[in-house]
């Protein structure tokens, strides 16, 4: 089956990412900015996973969610965007509740104040562990592609489908194209930083740790790894683990940020602040009820 491209959609502002965020329209270093690194609202993972609930529902992270969709909102100055990354839903491909899950996803992600783009990233639950070209293709049907770049302030991010790196067995020819692509993109110049995005990290505290379900195996890993520190990745953003994790290699940094839903350590639901300077890519987690109003530029 052929996995139709579908331009990445911003969807509380029904306009493409790359509409938004074109290199002709942010090429151009223009000063400080801010945005917002959240994962795993994971919509029905609490009383399911953790609570073991006869007939679940996901009144829990609807209310976390719109509490930081509300925080989002409130700061000063608005976030330039809103990043969730991956496992937007907790219902897996095919099963029941997943239709429901998604738009209620996209329910309250239209109250996100429109001049704050909200990015997407699919993560396992999203696509499934083994991604098909079916459940890829239904992703991209209601949020759009699956990778894909955008630039703001003449920031290069890269948002990638990490789910190919844990199980392309069904895809190996989807593996292949994003592959292809994200050298495409790595060989682009004129940058003043260079971030990647995606859902599974690719450690969570150690670059040669052992390979960990909530990791890439290491035989993938350090051949990525080299690529984005050869081709000057600044920071690689990423959740999945629920808990806030993270560590460098070399000076490529790499932050595990826990869910804005269900929690699996002793974090809070919450999200990650980041502040881009010209110099640096600096980043603090907070619990829902402490972001903060204002923001250091």
């Amino acid at each position: 089956m052929e996995v139709v491209s579908t331009p990445a959609i911003s969807l509380n502002t029904k306009s493409t990412i790359n509409d938004i965020f074109s290199r002709e329209k942010e090429s151009e270093w223009n000063g400080s900015f801010c945005m917002i690194q959240g994962a795993d609202t994971q919509l029905g993972m609490i009383e399911e996973y953790l609570e073991h609930k006869p007939n679940p529902g996901w009144q829990k992270e609807i209310e976390l969610t719109r509490q930081a969709v509300s925080a989002a909102n409130r700061m000063n100055p608005k976030p330039r965007f809103f990043i969730v990354c991956g496992d937007l839903v907790h219902a897996s491909p095919g099963k029941s509740h997943k239709e429901a899950q998604e738009k209620d996803f996209i329910k309250l992600f239209s109250e996100l104040d429109s001049d704050i783009p909200l990015v997407c990233v699919c993560g396992n639950h999203d696509i499934g562990n083994t991604p098909t070209h079916q459940s890829v293709q239904n992703y991209k049907a209601t949020f759009g592609d699956d990778h894909f770049s955008f630039w703001v302030g003449g920031v290069h991010c890269i948002v990638l489908n990490s789910q190919f790196f844990k199980d392309a067995s069904q895809v190996p020819d989807l593996l292949e194209e994003q592959d292809a692509w994200l050298d495409a993109e790595l060989k682009q110049t004129g940058f003043q930083h260079r971030i990647v995005f995606q859902h599974i990290p690719w450690f969570l505290h150690e670059a040669d740790e052992e390979d960990d379900y909530f990791s890439v195996d290491l035989r993938v890993r350090m051949r990525y790894l080299d690529k984005f520190k050869a081709h000057g990745v600044r920071t690689i953003f990423s959740g999945h683990y629920h808990r806030n994790a993270g560590g460098w290699f070399g000076e490529m940094e790499a932050p595990v940020t826990s869910a804005i839903g269900a929690q699996l350590g002793n974090d809070s639901s919450g999200m990650r602040v980041v502040t881009v300077t010209e110099d640096e890519v600096l980043h603090k987690y907070y619990a829902l009820g402490d972001v903060p109003t204002k923001v250091d530029l």
